[in-house]
């Protein structure tokens, strides 16, 4: 997903897909720390997206409020 996209989401499902992707980067963790995880990259991946979207999240809410 782009910023582009997650820029057109709305509050509720922004926050849906932060969740998600929290869920997922603790799931990430635990098969690291197992040894399971076939690709580290995939956890950098979760870990920018997840800024992403809280970035996008801080922006509506500044925009929202100005």
């Amino acid at each position: 997903m782009r910023v582009r996209e997650m820029r057109e989401l709305s509050a509720e499902e922004l926050n849906a897909r932060i969740d998600e992707t929290r869920k997922t980067i603790v799931d990430l963790r635990f098969q690291l720390a197992l040894r399971k995880l076939e690709s580290p990259a995939k956890l950098r991946l979760e870990r920018k997206k997840l800024a992403q979207l809280l970035t996008v999240a801080t922006e509506k809410v500044i925009f929202v409020t100005a």
